[in-house]
């Protein structure tokens, strides 16, 4: 059979997040990863920096430059900035002077519109790709946990991400119900950021609000020895810049309403459940993954909310893209989980 890849032909796996992007490249495993930021020039609409060096920018950029997530709520809010911003990735990658355009293959939330599906599809291959397939972000986090899907057994996996958390029961290499909830990564530092502006009028920007989920941020917080952190920024009353002391116990009363819509999610999937399927997922517990998961003390708090034991996968930052690229690799066996478009 003729072998495309002696022409340098290359199948790369995108995990398109709305805090990261993160690619895959088939044979080489994960070799890139940085935060969906793009930079644009106002005047023109010219790109000048994209990922790890955009994101830098935030909240510091002059006039005449706008640095922007292109991605909302797990889906595409700006076509133009995305496209640009898959074929600077796809470029680094692949080469930007490759004889045959690559496959790719892209996650994305489970229960999005065919609308947005299509937009993805057009962006990725505008961006330079030659066959796209798209793949739902529960079932690829389930791969990439290493989940045995295709067993005749209910599994249960809460992906949560920057813009997203995915809820889906997974059974016979297919999603079986889910739901996505537009609670992530980002809604918890605007949580964050709007409760230190009407309990302390102080105005902080993006990434002091990531610095403290990160540093304080707990679904549980410890009463007898909380954390505490240092936050600068500016006083919306004076407009002088100001510094205050912040606990994890004001952080995690700043969280917890999002957190408590997350564990409301677990409970309306639970509820259109098959009973043999929850059955199984009482034994073997929620699997959780995605960036978010992270948070301290999330497997516990929805353990304690559900009375099911949850726990959180292995390397849960790469679950999705490392699925996402077991996924290509093995087209055949999940094809039928996979929608594709061609050039």
């Amino acid at each position: 059979m003729f072998n495309l890849n002696i022409f340098g032909n290359k199948r790369i796996g995108i995990d398109l997040g709305t805090a990261n992007i993160l690619v895959y490249v088939a044979g080489q495993g994960v070799v890139l990863n940085e935060p969906t930021v793009v930079a644009v020039r106002a005047d023109d609409n010219k790109v000048v920096a994209v990922g790890q060096d955009a994101k830098e920018m935030l909240g510091r950029t002059p006039g005449n430059i706008v640095a922007t997530r292109p991605l909302k709520d797990g889906v595409i809010a700006d076509y133009m900035v995305t496209q640009s911003m898959l074929s600077y990735f796809i470029d680094k990658v692949a080469g930007s002077s490759r004889f045959i355009k690559p496959e790719v293959m892209v996650c994305i939330p489970s229960g999005v519109t065919q609308v947005e599906k299509r937009a993805v599809l057009d962006a990725t291959l505008a961006a330079g790709a030659r066959a796209v397939y798209l793949i739902e972000e529960p079932l690829a986090a389930a791969i990439g946990a290493k989940i045995p899907i295709a067993q005749a057994t209910g599994h249960m996996i809460v992906d949560s991400g920057g813009g997203t958390t995915d809820i889906a029961v997974i059974s016979l290499g297919g999603v079986v119900v889910h739901q996505s909830i537009r609670v992530g990564g980002n809604k918890i530092e605007e949580g964050i950021a709007s409760y230190i502006r009407k309990k302390f009028n102080l105005l902080i920007g993006e990434r002091s609000a990531e610095e403290i989920k990160i540093d304080l941020g707990t679904a549980i917080a410890d009463k007898q020895n909380p954390r505490v952190k240092e936050v600068k920024g500016r006083d919306s009353i004076t407009g002088l810049p100001r510094t205050l002391e912040i606990s994890e116990i004001e952080i995690n009363e700043a969280i917890l309403p999002l957190l408590k819509f997350i564990v409301t999610g677990v409970r309306e999937v639970f509820e259109i459940t098959p009973p043999e399927l929850a059955s199984d997922i009482v034994d073997k517990g929620i699997v959780l993954s995605g960036g978010t998961s992270l948070l301290r003390n999330l497997d516990k708090f929805i353990t304690q909310e559900t009375g099911v034991p949850a726990h959180v996968a292995e390397d849960t930052l790469f679950c999705v893209v490392r699925g996402t690229g077991v996924a290509l690799e093995n087209l055949e066996l999940y094809k039928k989980s996979i929608n594709k478009s061609d050039y």
